[in-house]
């Protein structure tokens, strides 16, 4: 079984998918040898380990060399988040999908988010680019590849269900495997998107939505926690160190 397949039969499972988001292959190792069926990478852990913050700020290249060391070395199915796609036209877009699908992962998270200012893409205007995307990998041998349509609407609307859900039903219809709506929250909203959307349905983990047997009676697919599990890393770097250099004293970096 080819990753992608594999990859795709994880969203129709009875159970949820837990997505492990990684930023570096050691987080990724790691992560595989706990038990997680699925990788997906963080950009915002990816930029931070590198100094920077997220938004494709960094070199596309660094971005997609770490992606690809990652999908080098684990056995489980990867997906790459690749924010809005790096590109000022489609197809630029299209051709950073395309070498991402070459680096050997699964499927990609794609965003309808504007980086250079506020605002999403007009959906008419995405649509057609998620169309294009999956012309392209179909044409280049990549049926299957997982496209999971990012919509950042309850990020920067006031009102954004009845948006969302008009976007979510148009990139599924444009092409999209499934689609993502982080900062969604409320149940009676999550259960009307995944019971009209017609594909799977991923959330982002946040405080009062982390219960996957609750997430799975809701309709719920998949589950990631973004960069939730590198801030708690880094957090306990920063309160260690800040700790040996106010005791002048490391015994702690050995208790249990």
């Amino acid at each position: 079984m080819t990753n992608i397949k594999e990859f795709n039969e994880l969203h129709f499972s009875k159970d949820l998918l837990i997505l492990g988001n990684a930023w570096d292959l050691l987080s990724a190792l790691i992560l595989e040898k706990s038990g997680f069926k699925a990788i997906g990478t963080t950009s915002w852990g990816i930029a931070n380990s590198l100094g920077y913050s997220d938004g494709e700020v960094i070199d596309f290249e660094r971005h997609l060399g770490i992606i690809k060391l990652i999908a080098d070395n684990v056995k489980i199915p990867v997906t790459a988040d690749i924010e809005a796609g790096y590109g000022e036209t489609a197809e630029k877009i299209v051709d950073n999908v395309l070498r991402t699908a070459e680096a050997g992962v699964a499927g990609i998270n794609i965003e309808d988010s504007l980086k250079k200012q506020k605002g999403l893409r007009d959906i008419y205007q995405h649509c057609s680019l998620l169309l294009k995307i999956r012309e392209a990998l179909d044409y280049n041998g990549y049926e299957g590849f997982y496209i999971n349509a990012r919509t950042d609407t309850y990020f920067q609307k006031e009102n954004p269900f009845p948006e969302t859900a008009e976007r979510a039903k148009a990139y599924v219809e444009s092409g999209a495997s499934g689609i993502f709506i982080p900062g969604i929250t409320n149940h009676d909203e999550i259960k009307e998107i995944t019971l009209n959307i017609g594909a799977p349905l991923n959330v982002l983990s946040l405080p009062g939505l982390t219960n996957g047997k609750e997430l799975e009676e809701l309709g719920v697919k998949r589950l990631s926690f973004g960069n939730a599990l590198f801030d708690k890393a880094i957090e306990l770097l920063e309160r260690d160190t800040a700790r040996i250099v106010e005791l002048s004293d490391t015994s702690h970096l050995y208790g249990k």
